[in-house]
């Protein structure tokens, strides 16, 4: 064999595989199926990624190479929110705007946007080895699924789990749209505590001191609230205070949530813009009132003076009025949780609106009792407290988004306001006997993403229709992912899928940790320390990662820092270290800790871990290819002992892969491989292949070398998928079988 260079055998041979379509499902054994986390279109795949789908194809093509019928099935996330940003941003580029477009426009733009840049995170699938079943590969738009979702709506709503209702919601300012709780990043930031003066209604010269970090919600106050046992403020239950700025009188009330300690004690209630205040507003039948408009500015039912006026700009107006007005106590530097829209970076505002709610408590229950009973197992095991604290506290989940791309919510409106929900319009007429005179609109609103995602496990092989796929492949048998969405992907899945299904989605979840960097911190553009695994398994220039890394960013003097700082870490760019010693160090770093330290000096090691069983190959083929190889034969020692060897790491990788302990599968076959095969057999057997031996003592060295190797090719290939391939089609078919692929 030629010097092993991984890139001149690893594109070609999985477009091999590919196209004799041998990541199918075939062969009689059991069913063994995993349904993969669907990508966004708009994604590409970082390091976190890479490092759960690379766990994934090795427990795939162990399980495949074992006889069992699996199915890994692919599929891509339509990413609603993501995906129209992206789409809006390239419009506003030609001066465009989405409202110029109209929906059906725009939505053919995101459409051809997805045609055509979608599918990045699929070649890259295909760089990995990822052994995807692409022939019935999914797009969580596309009709199978859009049916199933339109069918599992309909039945919510029929069965009163889906309703419509003003609710306070996450709202994004910028986008103007609701969004879920997984898409607001809280991070501490530096802001302030302003104590304000409110006086007492009925009193010349007394007030109350309220301390808040937003005094523009302030002119949506409908209470202010003391804890019962603070006996500094008992007697004023059930007085009012007079709210500064309005002239409207509001309660003083009593309520457990109230800190005694924090600021004065005294809480100022703004129930349609905190969601604390929410929940309190609704125990003691407080008016909600909205200040703001869909963009944060202030709207009509604020005084004149502030309507228009954006958040900030009324927030300065108002305190500069409390100061000149003598109502201002102090001001207190405060860290503070900022909450900010992940798409947009804007501040999010709790806002009441209109909204679209699934009832999750009665979803919930069979959902805690499917984990509590064991029929779902968390791997770790500790991660079911994360999935039980989210369930047993569960609140209704808002589905609806203001945007266009998406699946669009199957409800119309008669110009009264009456509601009908259905498959169609035609639908709707015909069971509520509503003639061509009645004229009807849709809802305007989309489903939000995790909705359709929620049905990922089964709307992927047919359901609602009873196919064979659904009846062989489902439930499926392990869903990979990471901590962060146990609540927000997870939960929803399990709680939808028995819902529909009657069945759990998938028997184990195996939760893995997060990737860091090499001194433990999270990767992230801001930081400058991320890394592509394409540039790891196929090399970059110095200069072109730095470009990559610092293009983004636009504070110069962070560009500098990162730019500094990649220059001093890979003076020489990063070479080409190909899949398989990329696919090696994932593997042998999936502890269960809850963070990953990536270091690239392990890419480094099991390169050279490559390059020696290639080398060891090499060995064996130059002293056996040529020559006659009996299996007859006697034997000694030390072919017993690596044959035992091999056994034993056979078993360790066996029970490994049973346990999901990829790190010590992979520490046995680096062992086995390095130590016991190369370092000694290999030493062991040279003096003798080329000696004056008996014939048979040096056939016997002969195949045992060959069968050694073609079975630890074998044991290694779910882990280092093309360097085994590459190396076992060399192995003559008597040792090897008939067989035209290792897998």
């Amino acid at each position: 064999m030629d010097k092993y260079q991984p890139q001149d055998i690893e594109t070609a041979w999985y477009q091999k595989w590919e196209a004799q379509n041998y990541f199918a499902p075939s062969g009689n054994g059991s069913p063994f199926s995993i349904a993969i986390p669907p990508p966004n279109v708009t994604g590409t795949l970082h390091m976190g990624h890479a490092f759960q789908h690379t766990l994934v194809d090795s427990l795939i093509r162990f399980r495949r190479m074992k006889g069992d019928n699996t199915l890994w099935q692919m599929g891509t996330d339509h990413a609603g929110i993501a995906t129209q940003l992206i789409v809006t941003e390239q419009l506003a580029a030609e001066g465009i705007k989405p409202s110029d477009l109209g929906r059906e426009k725009f939505l053919e733009k995101a459409w051809q946007w997805k045609e055509k840049s979608g599918g990045t995170i699929s070649k890259q699938l295909r760089r990995l080895g990822a052994s995807l079943h692409w022939q019935t590969e999914r797009f969580t738009l596309d009709e199978g699924l859009s049916r199933a979702v339109l069918e599992v709506f309909v039945r919510l709503y029929e069965d009163d789990l889906i309703y419509r209702g003003k609710r306070l919601v996450n709202w994004d300012p910028v986008l103007k749209t609701s969004i879920s709780d997984l898409e607001v990043e809280s991070e501490e930031e530096k802001g302030h505590l302003w104590h304000l003066r409110y006086p007492l209604a009925d009193s010349d010269d007394q007030y109350l001191i309220v301390a808040t970090t937003r005094p523009e919600t302030m002119l949506g106050d409908t209470a202010v609230a003391i804890h019962p046992d603070d006996e500094r403020y008992k007697s004023l239950i059930g007085q009012e205070v007079l709210l500064p700025l309005t002239n409207r009188r509001v309660p003083i009330i009593a309520d457990h949530y109230v800190d005694q300690t924090f600021g004065s004690g005294c809480v100022k209630i703004t129930p349609a813009h905190d969601f604390n205040d929410y929940d309190m507003g609704r125990r003691h039948d407080l008016p909600m009132i909205n200040v703001f408009n869909d963009d944060a500015s202030v709207n009509d039912n604020a005084p004149e003076k502030y309507r228009g006026m954006d958040r900030y700009a009324a927030r300065e107006a108002i305190l500069k009025d409390l100061d000149n007005l003598n109502l201002m106590e102090k001001v207190e530097d405060h860290m503070m949780a900022v909450p900010r829209g992940e798409k947009s970076g804007v501040v999010v505002e709790p806002f009441l609106s209109d909204q679209w709610f699934v009832r999750a408590e009665p979803l919930a229950a069979p959902a805690i009792k499917a984990v509590e009973d064991g029929d779902i197992e968390f791997i770790p095991k500790n991660y079911e407290n994360n999935f039980f604290v989210w369930m047993r506290n569960i609140q209704d989940w808002c589905i609806s988004r203001q945007q266009w791309w998406g699946h669009r919510i199957p409800a119309w409106y008669d110009s009264d306001g009456a509601v009908y929900v259905g498959r169609s319009e035609q639908e709707v007429r015909d069971k509520h006997n509503l003639s061509d005179d009645v004229a009807l609109s849709q809802d305007e609103d989309v489903l939000d993403t995790w909705f359709s995602s929620a049905l990922w496990t089964f709307s992927t092989l047919g359901w609602p229709d009873k196919t064979p796929e659904l009846d062989t492949f489902h439930s499926t048998d392990v869903m990979v992912t990471g901590h962060d969405i146990i609540t927000f992907w997870v939960s929803r899945m399990i709680m939808m899928t028995l819902k529909f299904v009657g069945e759990v989605p998938f028997k184990k979840v195996y939760v893995t940790g997060m990737v860091t960097d090499a001194d433990g911190q999270k990767q992230s553009k801001s930081k400058g320390n991320g890394l592509d695994p394409l540039d790891i398994m196929d090399g970059i220039s110095l200069d072109d990662l730095v470009a990559k890394r610092t293009n983004s960013l636009l504070q110069p003097k962070m560009a500098a820092r990162i730019e500094k700082n990649t220059r001093k870490e890979f003076p020489d760019g990063i070479k080409p270290y190909g899949t398989d010693a990329l696919r090696f160090t994932f593997y042998s770093i999936a502890t269960r800790s809850r963070t990953i330290r990536f270091d690239m000096n392990r890419v480094e090691g099991y390169r050279n871990f490559c390059n020696k069983l290639w080398n060891a190959a090499n060995f064996v083929f130059i002293n056996t290819l040529e020559h006659d190889v009996s299996a007859d034969h006697t034997p000694d020692v030390i072919d017993r002992w690596i044959v035992t060897e091999l056994n034993h790491t056979v078993e360790i990788i066996n029970q490994a892969m049973e346990t999901y302990r990829y790190d010590l599968a992979a520490k046995a076959i680096y062992e086995f491989i390095w130590d016991e095969f190369c370092d000694w057999y290999v030493e062991l057997t040279k003096p003798i292949v080329n000696s004056d031996a008996s014939a048979e003592i040096i056939n016997a060295k002969r195949f045992t070398l060959l069968s050694v190797l073609e079975q630890t090719l074998r044991m290694a290939h779910p882990f280092l998928p093309f360097m085994t391939e590459e190396i076992w089609q060399q192995i003559p078919t008597a040792i090897r079988g008939e067989g035209a692929t290792i897998m």
